[in-house]
């Protein structure tokens, strides 16, 4: 199992290192003392409702602070006691998606894209094909000039997608980025994940595990704040593979059944320290 330490296969710094990674909200600890690090390529983080997903990348998109730990994102620090500077240096390099994004309702697909460009501080002579060029990646082309708000929910996913990649990011955070797609949308999402990882780093959160078997080159399942496994697509498949005990057609597919190996065992591993 890779463990995603150091350099990744194609000798890649990574892009992400998290060193005792720690959020709490209140009394509750999301993630806990978490050692992480992601390179080139595309990166499925899977778990349970309320496991700290959504916790890591805000955290990795610097739009909240740890509570702990040491965290690197494109070679500057951004965790507690950063300098400004090297955060808002890196803000430019990213892109994110969160779950619920806002935007304006009067603005265009154009218009919105172009502010989010505007806020990233891309050359303002480059925006405008930018625009056209991220628009068009995710298939609205030619809606381009249609106001978000008379968009259907799918639509409106598909134009949070543009804005996260209209600045070409090295680091892509994408959280639930298939939330409201259709079948034929999903395949050429992941069509899209596999072309952007082949030069930039993108992680992305998501409960679909059929997405990850599909797009992502590296797993990994966070389960109560921690851990669970690390590995490639194709180990956690072979974990739930035809060959494993007691699977069933009806069970899911190897990867879902490989995820739902993958707790348990870590599970057990927690009830046996």
């Amino acid at each position: 199992m890779n463990t995603g330490t150091g350099r990744d296969g194609n000798g890649d710094i990574p892009a992400v290192v998290a060193d005792g990674l720690t959020v709490r909200h209140r009394r509750t600890t999301a993630l806990d003392a978490v050692d992480l690090d992601f390179a080139r390529g595309v990166h499925g983080l899977l778990g349970p409702n309320g496991a700290g997903k959504t916790s890591l990348i805000r955290v990795l998109a610097t739009v909240s602070a740890p509570s702990g730990g040491r965290v690197e994102l494109l070679g500057r620090e951004v965790g507690p006691g950063a300098d400004h500077r090297d955060r808002a240096a890196v803000r430019r390099r990213l892109g994110y998606l969160p779950q619920e994004f806002g935007y304006y309702p009067g603005f265009t697909v154009r218009e919105f894209v172009s502010y989010v460009a505007w806020l990233k501080e891309m050359d303002a002579a480059a925006v405008p094909a930018a625009v056209v060029r991220a628009v068009d990646r995710v298939g609205l082309g030619d809606l381009i000039d249609a106001r978000v708000k008379t968009l259907s929910g799918g639509m409106v996913r598909r134009v949070g997608i543009a804005q996260a990649i209209v600045n070409d990011p090295e680091l892509l955070l994408l959280d639930e980025p298939t939330a409201g797609l259709d079948p034929e949308q999903r395949v050429a999402f992941r069509a899209l994940l596999r072309e952007l990882g082949s030069t930039g780093t993108v992680i992305v959160s998501t409960h679909l595990v059929e997405d990850v078997a599909a797009a992502c080159t590296g797993v990994t399942l966070i389960e109560a704040g921690r851990i669970a496994y690390r590995g490639t697509a194709q180990e956690l498949s072979e974990l739930g593979g035809a060959g494993s005990a007691g699977a069933r057609p009806e069970d899911g597919s190897p990867i879902e059944r490989g995820y739902t190996a993958a707790l348990r065992a870590h599970r057990a591993a927690v009830a046996g320290r």
